[in-house]
């Protein structure tokens, strides 16, 4: 061998000799993504163009800050907030409002205790938090709708482009103890009788309005509607007068927190191959009210 190359060849050996041996998983480089990077690739995962007018903006924190760990949730509580903090994560994707108001206006709140706290947890653990509202529901399927599906083991019924499943015939009160048991749902408003027999169902969880609850029941004719919450004036007393008539509906009042937050639980694992090896947790906000004493 010429003298040139030994000492070439010598000084390659030589120095991967000296190069530590550590598994090719450590030396692999981390995801790097900023927070408008992991929005944008959401979004491009969306069906549709994006949208001009949204409730989906940032709402805390800034867009440019590297993402350390993502935490999924209905919302964004104070709870979950310092939950997200341990875990060592700076970027909370919520379904809804942070503060208290669909479009999260802030001016009204500017000398308020509770958004100066809220907002100062925020700022102190440097967390941004983005809502992914109307994005989820563009997504097909919603992904809210597969979450409640998924966890009420009904997901082989799921129809395109319909709220509406069609059940092995089941008793009312049988799927008011499904629900609560599957859904983590201690109590449920409930019109109709135990004994109803239901085989199809209307599944509307969040709050769609009185008028979307009416429109699909005067097209869809269910047997029973599940929904997360209602205005009392509206749809359940068209119900109890379709009821009063004649007509064999019934309704189920699940709460708007626990009906939905299945569908962000769905996006933890749905976003995990888009964010590369950012770790992907979902913390349940949990439902805000007390267990009926006595």
């Amino acid at each position: 061998m010429h003298r040139r190359q030994f000492i070439g060849t010598m000084a390659t050996v030589v120095g991967a000799a000296l190069v530590p041996a550590v598994p090719f998983s450590v030396r692999a480089q981390k995801t790097s993504l900023t927070v408008q990077q992991v929005i944008d690739r959401i979004i491009a995962k969306i069906p549709g163009d994006a949208l001009s007018q949204t409730v989906d903006t940032l709402k805390a924190g800034s867009a440019d800050q590297i993402v350390k760990g993502i935490v999924t949730t209905m919302f964004a509580t104070v709870d979950v907030i310092k939950k997200c903090a341990a875990l060592n994560s700076n970027f909370i994707i919520a379904h809804e409002p942070t503060f208290y108001n669909h479009l999260d206006e802030t001016e009204f709140l500017k000398d308020d205790d509770v958004y100066r706290y809220k907002t100062d947890l925020l700022r102190q653990h440097g967390i941004a938090v983005w809502r992914f509202h109307d994005y989820l529901h563009r997504h097909r399927p919603d992904g809210v709708y597969m979450g409640v599906l998924q966890r009420m083991g009904w997901e082989q019924y799921y129809v395109e482009s319909s709220v509406v499943v069609t059940l092995p015939e089941m008793r009312l009160e049988d799927i008011v103890r499904r629900a609560k048991e599957r859904l983590g749902i201690h109590a449920v408003k409930v019109v109709g009788e135990p004994g109803h027999l239901c085989r199809k169902v209307a599944i509307m969880p969040g709050a769609w309005g009185g008028r979307a609850h009416l429109a699909m029941m005067k097209n869809e004719k269910p047997d029973l509607l599940i929904c997360g919450e209602v205005n009392e004036w509206e749809t359940t007393e068209y119900i109890r007068d379709a009821r009063a008539m004649g007509m064999k509906t019934s309704l189920i009042v699940l709460g708007h927190v626990l009906s939905e937050e299945p569908g962000m639980e769905w996006v933890a694992p749905w976003l995990r191959p888009i964010v590369g090896d950012i770790k992907v947790t979902h913390i349940p906000s949990e439902d805000p009210y007390s267990k009926v004493l006595g």
